[in-house]
């Protein structure tokens, strides 16, 4: 069983020159005497995260109360509201925790053989990375495969401030950012120093209700 289906993947020197040096490599083909060129992403001008909606994570540990910006990235403020009002994410856990990277849900609950896999219940969304709000810690962002328009139902916490996740980021798309922690972040500091083996939480870390609140 893989718990990373769902992922984001935590950068490092040579995942980054590798899918670069992949990008490079795949220019295009055609005639003519011209060098074909690979286009150079423009990062996007950073916005302030306005707050819009709000939503408390009730979780084993303590209450996570995050600030959505709707303004900035509708379409995953939108998606994520739908399972927040669904009670997807009610008895949930968070399946993927690096302490200096960060919390990762909304995927996974425990079952009688282990953590089993929540099927999606809306389809993948549109990737908002280019939305100007950065991998912050503190942020809410949503993981997604290496597919850029694959994000479904899972998010994650940054622990601390991931800057290589903005767009373009090592893969060329980026991670899209869509609220932050507006209280509890000491709840967020105490899932992150929860014992681990391989990412994943020795003692299940669940979140219990998860609503939005005025």
């Amino acid at each position: 069983m893989t718990l990373r289906r769902t992922f984001l993947r935590a950068p490092t020197a040579l995942a980054a020159s590798t899918v670069l040096a992949l990008l490079t490599a795949c220019g295009g083909g055609g005639g003519g005497s011209s060098t074909p060129t690979t286009p150079t992403p423009t990062t996007p001008t950073p916005v302030t995260l306005t707050v819009t909606h709000k939503v408390r994570i009730t979780t084993s540990l303590g209450d996570i109360d995050l600030g959505l910006d709707r303004n900035h990235a509708p379409i995953t403020v939108d998606n994520f509201l739908k399972y927040v009002n669904d009670g997807f994410y009610k008895s949930t856990v968070f399946h993927r925790v690096i302490k200096d990277f960060v919390i990762q849900g909304g995927g996974y609950a425990r079952g009688a053989n282990g953590l089993v896999e929540k099927a999606a219940t809306y389809p993948a969304i549109a990737l908002e990375s280019q939305n100007g709000l950065s991998n912050l810690r503190g942020t809410l962002a949503m993981a997604r495969t290496a597919v850029p328009n694959s994000a479904t139902s899972q998010f994650y916490i940054n622990t601390v401030d991931n800057t290589s996740l903005n767009y373009p980021s090592s893969d060329g798309y980026g991670y899209a950012v869509f609220g932050q922690v507006t209280a509890g972040l000491d709840v967020v500091d105490k899932i992150r120093a929860v014992a681990t083996a391989n990412d994943v939480p020795v003692s299940d870390v669940t979140i219990l209700d998860a609503k939005v609140i005025p």
